[in-house]
């Protein structure tokens, strides 16, 4: 069952690419030049993912040990989140080829409950640090405004409220959510959806207990285990920051420090500025395999309303969906290589 289940994501994540890649709307021309452009840019943003990828492991290690021990090894835990996120970006709304993916490998070396727990707390952390990425890009913007460097005007001050509402929101709901748990609750919601509601009924039913397990080991996390669940959120966190530095070269290859009035401090805030609303804007439109088209405009939007070109945005969105690619042709591959897949 479950190797006709690995093949079936491995099948929907190759299908996927190839349509992607059908469906890029730039030329080969535009492309090659863009490549070629970003030169030896390009090896240090795909050896940045790498390192990103290497801190997510340790972060879904740190939670999946806990208190206890478990036999599974770093390297595979390393390659079954490479695989994941992969599946991830290829699965409609996301989440759904990653994570059933991850539970179904991971309980090869610990019981269900456990491992669809890990999988669960990893993914509320993952968010988790997003909501509080968005929100302190949100205030850096507004120091920036103040300071001069970035436009602030009725429109904009409009949007960043509606941001910061939506950040807290979900900071909110999901320090219940750690709290209490949320799979309960969760498969309790969509046993009144018009549609889901048999089906999610009858699994609520019978797996009622093994969701009370699960829901307890989350909030044993948060209120145990602070240890562990700030250490997770605290690599999630720097994770984002870091990726900051994809863009930050991107800026520094189009010479936006030419003319000596940004110094690389503020380089590196735009650079943080524009990852953080692109990925917000892009986790809204988040029912698309990769983003598609989405995160491009994401990117265009957010550097033109810094005041660079927007043909700077237009090439960040391509060198990332080329990294993109790259790193889930990695995935799937390690997905088929692996002898214990």
């Amino acid at each position: 069952m479950k190797k006709r289940l690995n093949n079936l994501f491995f099948i929907i994540g190759i299908v996927t690419v190839i349509i992607m890649c059908f469906s890029f709307d730039v030329s080969f021309q535009q492309l090659w030049n863009d490549i070629r452009k970003a030169g030896y840019w390009l090896i240090a943003i795909l050896s940045l993912w790498f390192v990103l990828y290497i801190m997510n492991t340790i972060a879904w290690r740190i939670i999946i040990k806990g208190n206890e021990n478990t036999s599974i090894s770093f390297n595979r835990l390393l390659q079954l989140t490479i695989t994941g996120f992969a599946l991830n970006s290829v699965t409609p709304v996301g989440l759904l080829g990653g994570e059933a993916y991850k539970i179904m490998m991971v309980s090869k070396y610990i019981n269900i409950p456990k491992a669809t727990s890990s999988v669960i707390l990893f993914s509320m952390m993952h968010i988790f640090s997003h909501f509080w990425f968005w929100l302190t890009a949100i205030v850096t913007y507004i120091i920036l405004a103040f300071l001069g460097y970035t436009p602030l005007n009725t429109v904009i001050a409009s949007l960043l409220t509606f941001a910061s509402i939506f950040c807290f929101g979900g900071i909110y709901l999901f320090i219940k959510g750690y709290k209490y748990g949320m799979t309960v609750r969760f498969f309790r919601f969509l046993s009144h959806i018009p549609g889901l509601k048999s089906w999610g009924q009858r699994f609520y039913d019978k797996n009622y207990d093994n969701l009370m397990k699960i829901d307890k080991q989350i909030s044993e996390l948060h209120s145990q285990d602070k240890r562990s669940f700030y250490s997770s959120f605290f690599l999630e966190y720097v994770g984002r920051l870091l990726q900051s530095f994809e863009i930050f070269f991107m800026l520094i290859l189009f010479g936006v420090n030419n003319n000596g009035d940004l110094g690389y401090a503020i380089i590196f805030l735009y650079s943080f500025i524009i990852l953080a609303f692109t990925s917000l804007f892009a986790n809204i439109l988040g029912f698309m395999p990769m983003q598609v088209g989405g995160r491009e405009g994401g990117f265009v939007m957010s550097v033109v309303q810094l005041g660079l070109n927007a043909e700077i945005g237009i090439f960040i969105g391509i060198i990332c969906r080329i990294r993109e690619l790259f790193w889930i042709i990695t995935g799937l591959t390690l997905m088929k290589i692996n002898k214990n897949a």
